[in-house]
C-alpha cells in the first residue's frame, strides 16, 4: 500500500465510529451514504489486511486492531484539517494572526469553547492550532514555532514562563467487567504502580504527571502505551486494561457507564493546566489576550476536577 492509495475519507470514517459508537452514525455525521461508507471502510481494511470493524446486527464497532489504528487515523486527520486551515490562512487577505500549540488534552475538551469565545470578540484574526504532547509544546515554544502553548505537564522548562489557567485530576478507568471494578475497597497507590496500565507516552503531560505521582513505588512495565486519551479511552472500554486519564476525557462514559471509577488510596492526582510563553513575563497582544480569556473561563466553571 502506498500514501498515494491512503483513502483519508475512510480514516475520517474510523475516528467517527471511535467518537460517535457506530459506521451508521460515523457516516451521518460526515453527511456519506451508508453504502459508501461500508464500501470506503471495507476497501480499507483490505489495503491494510487487517479488521478493522465487528459487523453486527446492532451495528458496527471497532476491533481490537481497528483502535489500534484509530489513533494513527485521528492524528493523520487532525493534521490533514490543519493543513487545510493554513491553506486557508494564506488565501486570506487577514494579516493577523495567532499560532497556538496545546496538548491533546487541552486541545480536545477546553481549546474549542477557548478558541470560540478568542474568535467571536477577534473575527478578524486568523488562528492556527498545533496538537502535541507537552513536551512537544515546549519545544515549538522555544523554536519560535507558536505564539501561545498551552500543557499538561507539572513542571514548565525553562527559560519559558507560565500561569495556572484550569485545573484538572487524573482518574483510575476499567471497563464494568474488569476485576478491579468488583472490589469493595478502594486501591492503594502501591497497588496501582504495581498494576499494568494503558499509559500515554513519554512527554505526554499526563504520563509525567503518573509517572511523578508513583515515583516512590515499584512499578510495573505498561501494557500499552498509546498516543491520545481516546485511543486509551477506547481500549479500556474493550477491556484491555486500566488507565489513568484525565477526568475531563472520560466524563461522559463514567455517566453513562461504560467506563468505571476507581478509588485510590494515597494518591493525589490533581494537576494544573498552563498556558507557557517565551520571555518577556509580561504577556501582551492576542496572546495575552487569550491566556486572559482560558483564566476567566476557569474562574467561571470552576476547577475541572
Amino acid at each position: 500500500m502506498s500514501l498515494r492509495s491512503l483513502d483519508l475519507s475512510a480514516l475520517e470514517l474510523l475516528v467517527g465510529v471511535d467518537d460517535y459508537g457506530s459506521l451508521s452514525a460515523a457516516a451521518r455525521h460526515l453527511r456519506m451514504a451508508q453504502p459508501n461508507a461500508s464500501r470506503s471502510v471495507a476497501r480499507l481494511e483490505r489495503q491494510l489486511g487487517v479488521p478493522l470493524l465487528a459487523r453486527t446486527t446492532a451495528g458496527s464497532k471497532l476491533t481490537a486492531q481497528g483502535t489500534m489504528i484509530v489513533h494513527w487515523a485521528r492524528q493523520i486527520v487532525s493534521d490533514a484539517e490543519n493543513l487545510l486551515r493554513v491553506a486557508d490562512g494564506l488565501q486570506s487577505s487577514r494579516v493577523a494572526e495567532l499560532t497556538v500549540a496545546a496538548s491533546l488534552t487541552v486541545a480536545e475538551h477546553l481549546m474549542p469553547r477557548w478558541l470560540g469565545e478568542f474568535r467571536s470578540e477577534h473575527p478578524d484574526v486568523t488562528i492556527h492550532l498545533q496538537v502535541h504532547n507537552s513536551a512537544e509544546v515546549f519545544t515549538r515554544l522555544q523554536a519560535g514555532e507558536c505564539d501561545i502553548g498551552f500543557v499538561e505537564a507539572p513542571t514548565v522548562s525553562k527559560p519559558l514562563h507560565s500561569t495556572t489557567v484550569a485545573r484538572d485530576e487524573l482518574v483510575v478507568v476499567v471497563s464494568p467487567d474488569h476485576r478491579l471494578a468488583r472490589r469493595r475497597r478502594p486501591v492503594d497507590a502501591a497497588e496501582l504502580a504495581a498494576t499494568p496500565l494503558l499509559v500515554r507516552e513519554p512527554g505526554s503531560g499526563t504520563r509525567t504527571t503518573l509517572d511523578v505521582a508513583l515515583k516512590p513505588y515499584r512499578r510495573a512495565d505498561p501494557l500499552l502505551e498509546l498516543g491520545s486519551s481516546a485511543a486509551i479511552r477506547t481500549a479500556v472500554e474493550s477491556g484491555m486494561g486500566p488507565a489513568v486519564l484525565s477526568s475531563l476525557a472520560v466524563a461522559d462514559q463514567i455517566a453513562a457507564g461504560s467506563l468505571r471509577l476507581i478509588t485510590v488510596d494515597g494518591l493525589d492526582l490533581h494537576r494544573s493546566l498552563r498556558a507557557v510563553w517565551r520571555p518577556p513575563r509580561h504577556l501582551t497582544g492576542m496572546a495575552g489576550d487569550l491566556v486572559r480569556l482560558a483564566r476567566r473561563d476557569g474562574a467561571v466553571h470552576g476547577d475541572t476536577r
